[in-house]
C-alpha cells in the first residue's frame, strides 16, 4: 500500500486476517459479513453453512444441501458456491464431490488445491477429479 493511503477499519482488519491466514497464523475469520447483496435466501443459507466447515476439513455439495434442508439440491448448492463473492473467508474451496474427488472452484483448481494443501488436506493432483484425502489431517504435536 502506498504511504499516505489508508484503508477503512473493517477493510484493514480483513486484510490483516487474510494475511495471517496465508502466514498460517489464523485458521478462521472474525469479520462482519453482509450477505444482503446475494440474490436468494438459499444462497445465504449455503454461505452460512460453508462458514461452519473448519480449517483442514472438507464437505460435499450433498452434505451442504442436506444441512440447509434441501437434500435434493446439491447442484443448486454448486451454483450458489460458484457465485460466492468472498472466496477464502467463505471457504468454498473446502467443498468436494461426494465421491471424494476435486471439483471446480471459481478461483481455478490450482488455487483450490493450494488452499486445501495449505490447510493440510492431501490432494493427489490439480486436475478435475483428482482424489482428495480429507481423512489425512496433520496434528500439531
Amino acid at each position: 500500500m502506498k504511504p499516505g493511503t489508508e484503508r477503512p477499519g473493517q477493510l484493514q482488519e480483513a486484510v490483516e486476517q487474510i494475511e495471517a491466514y496465508f502466514a498460517k497464523e489464523r485458521t478462521s475469520f472474525q469479520l462482519p459479513l453482509d450477505f444482503s447483496g446475494v440474490s436468494s435466501d438459499f444462497q445465504r443459507e449455503v454461505y452460512e453453512e460453508l462458514l461452519k466447515v473448519k480449517h483442514g476439513h472438507v464437505t460435499t455439495y450433498g452434505e451442504i444441501a442436506r444441512a440447509v434442508g434441501k437434500p435434493d439440491k446439491a447442484r443448486a448448492v454448486g451454483q450458489a458456491i460458484g457465485a460466492n463473492p468472498i472466496l477464502i473467508v467463505v471457504p468454498c474451496h473446502r467443498v468436494i464431490a461426494s465421491d471424494g474427488r476435486l471439483t471446480g472452484f471459481s478461483g481455478g483448481l490450482r488455487r483450490k488445491v493450494a488452499l486445501l494443501r495449505m490447510e493440510g488436506v492431501e490432494v493427489e493432483g490439480v486436475s478435475p477429479n483428482s482424489r482428495v484425502h480429507p481423512e489425512v489431517i496433520p496434528l500439531d504435536l
